[in-house]
C-alpha cells in the first residue's frame, strides 16, 4: 500500500531574529550567520536576504529562518500602522 502525502516534508533549521538598531553585537552576529546570502538597505532596521522566491527585506523583529536545504526564509512579524 503506498502513503499518501499531504504535506511537504518539514524542513526545519536555525532562525535568528533581526535586532534593534542599537544592538551592535547581535547585527554583528547576524551580518556573520547571513554570509553573501545578505546585503544592507538604507534603513538601518533591516537587511535584504536572498531566500528561493528572490531577495526579501527583514525588518527589526522579523526571523529570519535558514532551512535544513540551506536556503533561507524571512517570516514576518506584525506590525503596527499608522491610522
Amino acid at each position: 500500500m503506498q502513503v499518501i502525502r499531504l504535506h511537504p516534508p518539514f524542513d526545519h533549521g536555525a532562525a535568528l531574529r533581526v535586532p534593534p538598531p542599537q544592538d551592535r553585537k547581535s547585527w554583528a552576529v547576524l551580518w556573520d550567520w547571513l554570509g553573501p546570502d545578505a546585503q544592507a538597505v538604507p534603513e538601518a532596521t533591516a537587511v535584504q536576504v536572498r531566500t528561493p522566491d528572490g531577495p526579501v527585506v527583514a525588518h527589526c523583529g522579523d526571523w529570519i529562518v535558514l532551512s535544513h536545504s540551506g536556503c533561507f526564509h524571512v517570516a514576518v512579524a506584525p506590525r503596527a500602522y499608522d491610522a
